[in-house]
């Protein structure tokens, strides 16, 4: 089960108070064999070039996850940094339309029928982490939100904040795990 703090990050996140959310309750759990809760992420998983020289491969990890609340019929998968670009923080990936039997997802690809929502680039997909060089390690929050919404309900080309006004009465529970990773 998370910790409190985490917890109440994933309820600020979404606009919401702690407890209406089902964090943990339910067991509702989201994992990574690419790396563990706070662990740093290799670099494989890093931005790869662009005007920032950025030294990673751009391949998204695997996520898996268990005890969805009853009643799932989708889910979204939304990365942030919350501290880059001075604090104004960035969207590294919004999936969505996830179907709500899936349990997870394969390193460097996305289910069938999932969306891909527009992150920090303008693009949909995954774009890596990529701090600046010599910053300490930043903290990547990877959210799964349970959604009671119908897979293909949600309309492409949604960004982090539209996607969250959108799904905010419609999320029956979140889990988050968190990566770190720096430049040196």
């Amino acid at each position: 089960m998370r910790n409190t703090a985490t917890r109440i990050c994933v309820a600020v996140a979404l606009g919401m108070a702690a407890p209406t959310l089902a964090f943990g309750a339910s067991g509702f759990e989201l994992t990574s064999t690419a790396f563990a809760d706070g662990e740093i992420m290799d670099s494989r998983y890093a931005a790869k070039g662009g005007p920032r020289k950025c030294d990673g491969e751009n391949v998204s990890p695997a996520m898996a996850w268990t005890h969805a609340p009853e009643g799932t019929k989708s889910f979204a998968l939304v990365a942030t940094d919350s501290v880059a670009r001075r604090g104004q923080g960035v969207t590294h990936w919004v999936l969505y339309n996830i179907p709500g039997a899936s349990q997870g997802l394969d390193e460097g690809a996305a289910p069938d029928g999932a969306t891909g929502g527009v992150n920090i680039t303008g693009k949909p997909g995954y774009f890596g982490p990529c701090p600046d060089v010599g910053d300490v390690a930043h903290h990547y929050e990877f959210m799964l939100l349970a959604l009671d919404i119908e897979v293909g309900e949600l309309e492409s080309g949604l960004d982090w904040p539209a996607l969250k006004a959108v799904v905010n009465e419609h999320t029956l529970g979140a889990t988050s795990l968190v990566g770190r990773y720096a430049r040196h």
